[in-house]
Parts: C-alpha cells; structure tokens; sequence
C-alpha cells in the first residue's frame, strides 16, 4: 500500500513521495490536539481517556508526560506570546498556560451556564480567542467527566480576553469540532462530527467587523469517516484529519490527495524549524512527515 494516494496534480507539489511516514510514539488511548511550541522545539498533545499531555522533545527524539492530570485537555494552540491555550473537558474550559507554569482560566461560562466541554480553539490576530464546545467531554465519563448539559446546545464562541465577553458565533452545527481561519482571516471553517448528518468541513464567511460570521456554505463531506482537527498551507489548502488518513483539499474544495496512516487520525499540525514537518495525532500514536508545503502565515495576534 502506497503511504499517498493523488486525485489531482496539484497533490505532488505538496508532498515529499519518498518521505517516510514516521511513527514518533505510540501508547495512547486517543491521542488529540497537537500544537508546535517554536521556543521549546516541542510538540505537546493530549490523550484524552489517560487524563495527560504529552511531549516530544524534536532535538532528542524523546517523548515524556508533560501534565498529569491536566483535566482531560483536547485541543491546543499558541497566542500572541507563546503561551499554550487549552480545551479542557474536565475542567469545562479554555484555560492558558502562565509563564509561571500555571493554568488559569480565561472562560469557563457562556450567559452564566457552565460550558460543555471545548474541543479546539484557534486566536485570532485581534487576540480573540474562538473555540468550538461540542459535548463529548461531558456524554460519558470516558473523556471527562459525565454531566447535562447546562447551555443545551453545541456552539463555536468568540471571547474578547481584553472585555470579558463571550459570544456564540456558529449556533447551527450539531457537533462543531476542529476550526481554523484562513490565513487572511475572512474565512472560518468549521468540522461537524454529528452522527446524523454527513460529516462536514463547513466554510464560514467573516464579518467585516471580525467579530461574526454570515454565510456558511459547506466545504468538503467525507465518505470515510469523521474529518476532525485540520490545519491550512501557505497557499490556502486544508489538511484535514478523516477517517481514512490525512486529505488534502484546495481553497476551491477539490480533493488533491490523501496521506494513507494505519489508525484514524484525529488532528495535526505543522512544526520544525522550516514549519514543513506534518505531525499528526492518530489513535494510540503520534506520526510525523515531511511535506513541501509549510503552515499557513497569519496576522499575528497583537499582545
């Protein structure tokens, strides 16, 4: 079985055919929620059901426990000065990492009811930070700890770190999963893990006040399975996790290619010095390879 299948020509430019697929780690239950920490050569993930970060230390090839317990952490990304922000199932929240090595909240509540249990989180670069809050941190107590929820629904939300305020942006999904914008910000896609809708990749027009969303028109369906964390190039396309390994579809929605992994993959990232080292995040274990293309550039979050 070859490790790339290509549906379009656009797909060799992308990706290295002789690069090898590397298995970085495996021992996880559900491994989620990479994110590439430049100033520690690190990449940090979360297995979710073991309740404990991980880490690998790109400079030595060593994976260790970064957090344990850490409140069932899902999703993960950076802000405007280099702190990690967290999804916490446990902990209902999005909480930051202090210099101090401590975890803080920056919101656990929504009109005054306890979140559900948020899942990915991006910040944007007028430092707002948006994040998806579907229920699966609080449906059993296998990724969290089992609860009703409070809200009653699952919500994609925009909080102003800098007022205090939290509004629900995306109301209309069944389950909203991964997000990301795209690199000139005017675009939110979203994932929708429903179980009873065919799921999705949905495409968020932004407001020009940067604040809120208009039109949603639907990205790219997936035949196999869900698709659940993905990431943007330079150039615009979406590397998305699925069912069936990483896909690789244009800004116009075409399918160019699929990197073919032996479990299902749940998230990824780009990292390395030259950002052109794909890792990904896949059941029990950690992949990584290099790619041609390298991470998106987007405005930088003032501090």
């Amino acid at each position: 079985m070859s490790s790339y299948d290509t549906f379009d020509g656009r797909f060799g430019a992308l990706v290295i055919g002789s690069a090898t697929i590397e298995q970085l780690w495996s021992g996880g239950r559900w491994t989620e929620g990479p994110v590439y920490v430049p100033a520690a050569k690190t990449v940090v993930w979360s297995d979710i059901p073991e309740d404990r970060i991980m880490r690998y230390d790109e400079t030595s090839g060593t994976v260790s426990v970064f957090e344990h317990p850490c409140g069932y952490h899902n999703g993960h990304t950076l802000d405007a000065f280099g702190r990690i922000v967290a999804c916490e199932h446990g902990g209902r929240r999005i909480s930051r990492l202090g210099f101090d090595g401590r975890w803080e909240t920056v919101v656990d509540r929504f009109e005054g009811k306890r979140l559900n249990s948020p899942n990915d989180v991006v910040v944007k670069s007028d430092g707002s930070i948006w994040f998806s809050d579907p229920s699966y941190g609080i449906d059993t107590d296998y990724e969290g700890h089992a609860a009703k929820s409070e809200i009653g629904r699952c919500n994609v939300y925009r909080h102003d770190p800098r007022t205090g305020e939290t509004a629900a942006v995306v109301t209309g999904l069944d389950r909203p999963n991964g997000l990301a914008f795209s690199s000139d910000e005017r675009i939110l896609y979203v994932s929708d893990t429903s179980l009873s809708d065919t799921p999705a990749i949905h495409a968020f027009t932004v407001a020009k006040d940067g604040r809120t969303v208009g039109e949603d028109r639907v990205f790219a369906v997936s035949d196999a399975g869900f698709f659940d964390g993905f990431r943007l190039d330079r150039a615009g396309n979406l590397w998305t996790s699925s069912g069936d390994g990483v896909r690789v579809y244009a800004v116009d929605g075409t399918l160019l290619g699929r990197i073919n992994i032996p479990e299902t993959v749940s998230n990824l990232c780009f990292g390395g010095p030259k950002r052109n080292r794909l890792y990904i995040t896949a059941t029990s274990s950690l992949y990584a390879v290099y790619v041609y293309a390298t991470s998106a550039d987007r405005p930088l979050p003032s501090p």
